[in-house]
């Protein structure tokens, strides 16, 4: 499994594969797995379907290391006009970003403003705005920004990565701030000095993360929300909320768009708060394969949807 899962994170980082899939109409039929387009009207046209089985929704244009100051503007002008959409539609709609969208590369200073402004305009239009975890280079300064967003906007969320070695430490340092954090089970490829490289030893660390979310969460000084498509891991950490007297709307379960649909619809049944990620753009290729390499047999899940 973790041979399969580094072959297709390397396969990433080709920029000949790149252009390959950006090319083939193939490539592109089998992204509609787990995003509905590449357009931003995709996104909301998807996002109403999903908004009418009382699901809320996490937007985010896909893309990542921008190379220039005027990127990073068009990429905030996008967003700022993005929440306007989602309000105008009267959608349960927030937006994710990439720091390095916003040129966290270039200026961090520059990146903490572009942020400020979303967070402010997400504020004002009733939404909210997260800031996705890149790979472990990225940590402390998106952290040091979380941190700075989330004294003037308290509803700013950050995801952090169980499989980081680091994370134990990371949330520790969050919880005495009320923050809000979306764990998930990290997708970039790592070195095992850094990350765990056996699966089992990730969701060990992600269950007691959760765990430690969740005690917080009773006391009031954490809103959890668990990015995760392994609904076994779901249930014990359901179960475990169960048991603090954590009430369904005390914490959050993420998913991506096309996967675990039906597990997406029951949770919401059983009141559970379920937020579905739709993602959009065209800069998909590292993003989409990272989605495969979560979990390598997702590959067999793409070829079947392919070809019935």
């Amino acid at each position: 499994m973790a041979f399969g899962r580094s072959i297709i994170l390397a396969a990433a980082l080709s920029p000949r594969l790149n252009d390959f899939a950006l090319r083939s109409d193939f490539v592109k039929r089998a992204t509609r797995t787990f995003m509905p387009g590449e357009h931003a009207e995709d996104a909301l046209e998807a996002g109403t379907v999903i908004a009418a089985t009382g699901r809320g929704l996490i937007f985010t244009r896909l893309g990542e290391a921008i190379v220039s100051a005027a990127e990073a503007v068009a990429v905030r002008d996008h967003y700022l006009r993005f929440f306007d959409d989602i309000q105008s539609r009267r959608l349960p709609g927030q937006i994710s970003v990439k720091p390095t969208q916003l040129g966290l590369d270039l200026s961090i200073a520059e990146c903490e403003r572009h942020l400020h402004s979303l967070a402010a305009r997400a504020e004002q239009t009733g939404s909210a705005l997260w800031l996705d975890m890149e790979d472990s280079r990225y940590v402390d300064r998106t952290l040091d920004l979380y941190v700075s967003l989330l004294r003037r906007h308290p509803s700013t969320g950050v995801a952090l990565q169980a499989y980081l070695r680091r994370t134990p430490n990371d949330l520790a340092r969050l919880l005495p701030l009320k923050p809000v954090i979306r764990l998930v089970k990290g997708a970039y490829d790592e070195p095992a000095s850094l990350a765990f490289p056996k699966k089992s030893d990730t969701d060990r660390a992600y269950f007691a993360l959760a765990s430690r979310m969740l005690d917080a969460a009773q006391a009031g000084q954490c809103l959890p929300v668990f990015g995760t498509h392994d609904v076994a891991l779901i249930a014990r950490i359901a179960a475990r909320a169960a048991e603090l007297g954590v009430a369904k709307a005390g914490y959050q379960i993420h998913m991506l768009y096309g996967i675990r649909d039906s597990a997406q619809r029951r949770l919401v049944s059983e009141g559970h708060s379920v937020k579905t990620l739709i993602s959009y753009g065209a800069a998909w290729y590292r993003w989409y394969m990272r989605r495969l390499a979560e979990r390598p047999a997702n590959v067999l899940f793409v070829v079947k949807s392919l070809f019935g």
